[in-house]
């Protein structure tokens, strides 16, 4: 049974004139004139037989400041700016680059702003000096920034292979267990992948992967894996005994559509459940998750599913955009395995709110020295009308 969108009165008939006592649960073992409130409390749960699964009902969005404080989360799109244009400054000769390198590649960096503004709004990662040339602006990374640099560098050596397992998982969830480069890269953030990754795949990438041509010039990667993987959910189930017999039996990906709306609906909660589990926060911008409808196989609203399972999702409204949150990730940390990346990007966040005292210093200072050559200059004024008195009095 599936039932739409009905108002508070609708839904109310719905129970009383439905062929059963619950639109959920119907009860095998007592006539229909019993009233509902003897039912329960002369049968048992055991003999209730569940009908239904899915309603298609509206859910209320509640607001929850514990998932709106959760900083590198709602910090992650000014910090994937600050990241493109930390790894401009490294890639430099000598570790600094002039203001024109990055001046007219704001549109490309995703940065709505000049980007000398830009930088100068954090200067706890972004140190100025003016450069050996006609007196231009240089930029270059400060001691705290270049630390917590290497220390990304060595986690993207250290943990090379999880992160081929993550994308290696991401591509296996698609229907052909392949994805156009394209998309890849719009994930590329949230995946926790270098920006230097895709530039030569072919090199960066085991031999599980393979670059191949999906037609009309548009480039894919591909995997060839024939051993079955397990999701996330299968795994706490496997390690909560949970399983039924000796072992569970692993669920190959991809999961595909189904003609049960019940099953349908799970489907897409776990498919969703599955993709951020894999990113670095457990969360991403709801509209950026919109371009693997067509090759995960999802239905055309799929963002309505956030919206009706509160209880996995959230949705927050921060920073003029919805995210989706996944509850898990946040509520028991063992649950869902944690990223390498995210102790980085945590250090990366700290690092940018220092830049507010910075500021405020600076404005303080100034404020200071403004006020101070006010002053003398009123005592300089002072002192040429007490010079001028005498000789008026002479007059």
């Amino acid at each position: 049974m599936l039932c739409k969108r009905y108002g508070s009165g609708t839904l109310k008939n719905l129970v009383r004139c439905s062929g059963f006592q619950s639109p959920i649960f119907s009860s095998s073992c007592r006539s229909q004139s019993q009233s509902q409130s003897q039912s329960q409390s002369q049968s048992p749960s055991c003999v209730y037989t569940q009908i239904c699964c899915y309603v298609d009902v509206y859910m209320k969005w509640k607001k929850d400041s514990y998932y709106d404080s959760i900083e590198h989360i709602h910090q992650s799109i000014e910090l994937k700016r600050i990241v493109s244009l930390k790894n401009c400054i490294t890639q430099g000769p000598s570790g600094c680059i002039p203001i024109s390198d990055v001046s007219k590649r704001g549109l490309e960096l995703g940065i709505p702003i000049k980007v000398a503004r830009f930088l100068r709004l954090y200067p706890s990662v972004f140190e100025e000096f003016t450069g050996p040339q006609y007196n231009l602006p240089w930029f270059r990374l400060t001691p705290e920034a270049v630390e917590i640099d290497r220390e990304e560098k060595r986690v993207y050596e250290d943990f090379k292979e999880d992160l081929w397992n993550r994308l290696r998982k991401f591509i296996l969830m698609s229907k052909n267990r392949v994805l156009p480069l394209k998309i890849i890269q719009g994930m590329q953030w949230y995946l926790g992948l270098p920006d230097d990754f895709f530039r030569d795949p072919e090199k960066n990438l085991d031999d599980s992967f393979r670059v191949v041509d999906m037609g009309d010039g548009l480039r894919g990667l591909a995997v060839d894996c024939q051993e079955r993987v397990l999701s996330v959910l299968q795994k706490n189930a496997l390690d909560r005994g949970l399983a039924y017999g000796d072992s569970m039996e692993a669920i190959e990906f991809p999961f595909f559509p189904s003609q049960d709306s019940d099953v349908a609906e799970k489907r897409v909660v776990g498919v969703l459940h599955e993709l951020l589990s894999l990113f670095v926060e457990h969360s991403a911008e709801r509209k950026k998750l919109l371009c693997l409808k067509k090759y995960l196989c999802l239905p055309q609203k799929v963002h309505k599913a956030f919206e009706r399972h509160p209880h996995v999702f959230y949705l927050s409204l921060r920073n003029k955009t919805c995210t989706a949150i996944l509850k898990e990730a946040h509520n028991d940390k063992y649950a869902i395995e944690r990223h390498p990346l995210l102790r980085v990007r945590q250090k990366y966040v700290k690092l940018m709110k220092q830049s507010a005292v910075i500021l405020k210093k600076r404005r303080t200072n100034n404020r200071v020295v403004k006020s101070k050559n006010v002053k003398d200059l009123d005592l300089d004024y002072a002192e040429d009308m007490e010079l001028k008195k005498p000789s008026l009095l002479c007059e």
